[in-house]
């Protein structure tokens, strides 16, 4: 647990630095342990040194008023090394928890992130999320932009 949320600090870093408080930025080991029972916690390693994570759950529940299509699934505790960003394992680790939510027979996968991390909300955009809605969780600073992905069509090519 104390690698993960390690590697979980060091991807997120950024997000605190700019002021956002990104749960995954401060962490306990326990609150990581809470997180991945949750769900399926999915690891890449590169040369046996951990460098990403993914956990991802479906259907997934959501408090009331979440926007969002019943039964879909989410994934979250995505996180890369920065070391390792623009490499492949952050676009993989999205394909492997969109894989899993399918797999567990949701057709949607849903999603939040801070409503100012532009570069990240880009990201997913440019991997077929679309935002349907905000939130707002009582664990962080910021409002939430919430993104939806249809499993049951063709992914766009990027």
């Amino acid at each position: 647990m104390d690698e993960l949320t390690a590697l979980l600090h060091r991807a997120h870093a950024g997000h605190a630095a700019a002021g956002r408080v990104f749960f995954a930025s401060y962490q306990s080991p326990r609150d990581t342990r809470h997180r991945l029972s949750k769900g399926e916690c999915w690891v890449a390693t590169w040369d046996g040194a951990l460098i990403g994570t993914v956990t991802a759950s479906a259907p997934h529940p959501t408090p009331s008023g979440y926007p969002g299509p019943g039964g879909a699934g989410s994934f979250w505790q995505r996180a890369v090394d920065p070391a390792r960003r623009g490499s492949g394992p952050g676009r993989r680790l999205l394909a492997l928890a969109e894989y899993r939510i399918a797999a567990l027979d949701s057709e949607h996968v849903v999603i939040d992130t801070s409503a100012h991390a532009a570069e990240l909300l880009g990201w997913y955009r440019r991997r077929g999320c679309a935002p349907i809605g905000a939130w707002r969780w009582d664990v962080t600073n910021y409002d939430s932009v919430v993104l939806a992905k249809d499993l049951t069509r063709p992914a766009a090519t990027p």
